[in-house]
């Protein structure tokens, strides 16, 4: 019998939109709301605890001779300070714990997703669109409290011809107002096609494969192209992970300094 997803419709077996299906582990009612335990909550919860696990076990004893272990949890943490160092200026140092988690997180979420029978939080428009509208009010706020209004200051470049300015600041105020869609559909858009090419030649895998021997020597391809896909996708996770958090300190920097 097809798996049913949540909203009790029959899924195509097989098929490589399957392996995004929220399916539940613990159904969970909260004052008339679903907040049932699903594989994706599950995924989140691993890799939040690898991740503190790795973190805590990388600096529990910080040598004066690092080992391998402590200096990669120090690359990382170079890594995200150089980041907002050069993107938002020492302003953004009080900033850095939400960055650096912000990119471990996105990070964990993409690379969690490549392993066999694990689920790819990342491929939710649901779960992006969150951090990004998150991210987009915390920068708006952040924005006004530094510069009360003078923030509006982002909206009008210098040097603007006052005929202009009207256009212009329309412009402006849209390409601000969805900044959330594309840093969430970035994310989301990228993570989903990547694992539907490597479902639909991994299926291909399996359907030559069993023709038998003609049909195995045909799966030498598609194989290849799988394992291929593979490596690509691991670069994929790593930078998208990257853009998100780098676009993150981008729109920081506006708040902090929105004439410039």
């Amino acid at each position: 019998m097809p798996p049913c997803r949540r909203d009790n419709t029959l899924a195509e077996p097989h098929s490589p939109i399957e392996q995004f299906e929220i399916k539940t582990i613990k159904p969970l009612e909260l004052f008339g709301l679903d907040v049932s335990f699903t594989n994706s909550a599950f995924i989140m919860v691993l890799v939040v605890g690898v991740l503190s696990l790795f973190l805590i076990g990388g600096t529990r004893k910080s040598a004066m001779v690092p080992g391998r272990w402590q200096i990669t949890v120090e690359l990382a943490y170079n890594f995200i300070a150089s980041m907002i160092r050069d993107n938002v200026g020492k302003e953004g140092k009080p900033y850095f714990p939400f960055i650096f988690t912000l990119f471990l997180f996105v990070l964990g979420m993409n690379l969690a997703g490549l392993f066999p029978y694990s689920f790819t939080v990342t491929s939710h428009i649901a779960v992006t669109f969150f951090m990004a509208a998150f991210i987009f009010i915390g920068v708006t706020i952040v924005g006004f409290v530094k510069n009360g209004a003078g923030y509006l200051k982002l909206f009008v470049p210098p040097g603007l011809p006052a005929w202009l300015l009207p256009i212009v600041v329309i412009i402006e105020v849209i390409s601000y107002c969805v900044r959330p869609i594309s840093l969430s559909v970035r994310l989301f858009a990228n993570m989903l096609a990547g694992h539907i090419m490597m479902k639909v030649f991994a299926g291909f895998i399996i359907s030559l494969a069993a023709l038998g021997v003609v049909g195995m020597a045909g799966a030498v391809l598609p194989f290849v192209v799988t394992v291929m896909l593979t490596g690509l996708e691991l670069l994929v996770a790593g930078l998208q992970a990257y853009v998100f958090t780098i676009l993150t300190c981008i729109y920081l920097n506006d708040a902090m300094h929105p004439s410039h």
